[in-house]
């Protein structure tokens, strides 16, 4: 499942617990992230997923976690 997947790449990259993340998870406020975190974190998607590195538009409309979900779901092949 996507969103299990994700929740381990999150705790990972932003060293918090995998229980601490839900859907409402704002990567700015509940994680700290910052727009470099981001494109990193993009570039872990593209291996763990297969998706294309996000553009600076797509990265700019997802703040949280559910977001990003969404957006994996919508190019990931399930």
């Amino acid at each position: 499942m996507i969103f299990e997947q994700l929740k381990t790449m999150l705790a990972e990259q932003f060293g918090v617990d995998v229980e601490s993340i839900n859907m409402e998870t704002s990567f700015e406020d509940d994680l700290g992230a910052d727009s470099l975190d981001l494109v990193d974190l993009s570039m872990a998607m593209e291996e763990v997923f297969g998706v294309e590195e996000l553009t600076e538009e797509e990265i700019a409309g997802i703040t949280t976690v559910g977001d990003l979900v969404r957006f994996l779901h919508s190019r990931v092949d399930n």
